[in-house]
């Protein structure tokens, strides 16, 4: 599971009760302790550990980027002081959390402690003057559910966040030549958000295979992690293959630096090594190292998106849309040659030929069902946006490679977007709804949210802690 790490900067504003702001910023940092949250905090910065005055704030960053935080906490423990705020999280660049605890009865007199309600009405719009963008956390209790579910959404937010702007994708070879859908534009996707790739080409990773054979410990481990996970009905020569092509490919994303690989899986590979590398593919997602089909850079990044915004808990799955359901009206049948991780799988893959090709090496099992969330990363003509929404798995017809039927909402509307685009036939699953973590996430890394089913008024209900 993922790690991430807040800047704890509780802020008072000098009007209002200072013994009370002290109290809620003790507390408030107790229940992050109860709750296993990472964070940093100010108390060494002033004698008080909130941020309220202006000649700490560069002090504040300085520790927090020394630190390594990943996102902002700005808990108003009384109003607040909203432009200190600001200029702290302006140099910090990570994401914001905006909150506040509720305030009490005004006490008998009529005189009220906190106000932190109307102070984070002033933080929200010098924040936009600013140009920062923030998450809201509704005003409530520590204890109240929202809460938490508040906070743990929050840090799945940062760890999307922190985890796109550092993405290197290992690029084996060109995309096939008849994939004009997968092309990418990587000048743009460097300028725009930092996006690398690292192109190898095909020899290299023949290259690395071959030695992967003549080292022999880390081939014989991988082999037996094949016959012990998998029904193979492939030769052993092939299993071998299978076995070398996966260690090379973990060996080489290392080697370079990455997160995630996309591969021309055919069909030049075919001709140097004899097999397809779904269950290579499919070895090293389970891992939690996505590797994609038909070199298709944005379904890599869309792969590392989705499994952030499982905190790393669960695998994702990179899948064809191919056709509908020829029972349930709003069917789709979701499936690739084999390289879905053996976790999402509800019975043991089998090792062998994929529907489409000769060639041995993909892996043919059903996926769980249960409830997804179904999203792709995509963009043309210089504008990016993220297709996401909800499906449920359902019962169909027997397949082949790595396969689910779904239900969607209304699957014309759906397949209208992916036919409209930007989008293409494939996609990222992940048995998880983490479409409210991915929607607040976008506001973050500049690309736009486009959800499938008009439940925009549902997420946003939801993130407001209703």
């Amino acid at each position: 599971m993922a790690t991430i790490k807040l800047g704890y900067a509780p802020t008072r504003r000098s009007i209002f009760s200072a013994p009370d702001a002290l109290k809620y910023r003790g507390l408030t940092a107790d229940r992050l302790r109860e709750l296993g949250i990472e964070f940093v905090d100010i108390d060494d910065i002033n004698d008080e550990g909130l941020l309220y005055d202006d000649k700490d704030v560069k002090k504040i960053a300085a520790k927090f980027k020394a630190e390594g935080v990943d996102g902002l906490f700005l808990p108003h423990c009384n109003f607040g002081t909203e432009y200190v705020c600001a200029r702290l999280a302006k140099e910090l660049d990570v994401p914001v959390l905006l909150w506040g605890p509720l305030d009490e009865r005004p006490e008998e007199d009529g005189v009220r402690l906190r106000d932190t309600q109307c102070g984070l009405f002033a933080t929200g719009k010098v924040l936009r003057r600013f140009q920062v963008p923030f998450t809201y956390m509704t005003n409530c209790r520590l204890n109240d559910p929202v809460f938490e579910r508040g906070l743990r959404d929050f840090l799945a937010v940062c760890n999307v966040v922190k985890t796109f702007r550092n993405i290197r994708i290992l690029q084996i070879s060109t995309r096939p030549f008849d994939f004009w859908t997968t092309m990418c534009n990587e000048g743009e996707l460097l300028e725009k958000f930092n996006i690398q790739l690292s192109p190898i080409p095909m020899t290299e990773l023949t290259e690395e295979m071959k030695a992967v054979k003549e080292e022999g410990k880390k081939l014989a481990d991988m082999a037996a992690y094949i016959n012990e996970n998998m029904d193979v009905r492939i030769k052993e020569n092939e299993v071998e293959n299978v076995a070398a092509l996966a260690v090379a490919m973990e060996q080489l994303v290392e080697k370079y630096g990455c997160q995630a690989a996309g591969i021309q899986c055919w069909n030049a590979l075919q001709t140097e090594i004899g097999i397809m590398p779904c269950a290579a593919n499919a070895i090293l997602n389970e891992k939690g190292i996505p590797v994609v089909c038909e070199t298709d850079i944005h379904g890599a990044v869309t792969a590392l998106m989705v499994e952030a915004a499982g905190m790393g808990e669960l695998r994702g799955f990179f899948a064809d849309w191919t056709i509908r359901h020829p029972d349930i009206e709003n069917g789709e049948l979701l499936q690739h040659c084999g390289p879905w991780p053996i976790s999402v799988a509800k019975e043991k893959p089998r090792l062998t030929y994929p529907l489409a090709f000769d060639h041995p090496g993909s892996l043919t099992a059903e996926a769980k069902h249960g409830d997804v969330t179904l999203c792709r990363f995509d963009g043309d003509n210089g504008e990016y946006s993220l297709l996401l929404g909800n499906a449920k798995g359902v019962d169909g017809p027997k397949g082949m490679g790595t396969y689910l039927w779904v239900e969607v909402d209304n699957i014309k509307r759906l397949e209208a977007k992916i036919v409209e685009g930007p989008y293409i036939h494939h996609c990222v699953g992940i048995h998880k709804d983490v479409v409210p973590v991915l929607y607040e996430a976008c506001k973050y890394i500049g690309v736009t949210p486009d959800l499938y089913d008009p439940i925009e008024e549902d997420v946003k209900a939801y993130l407001r802690g209703e």
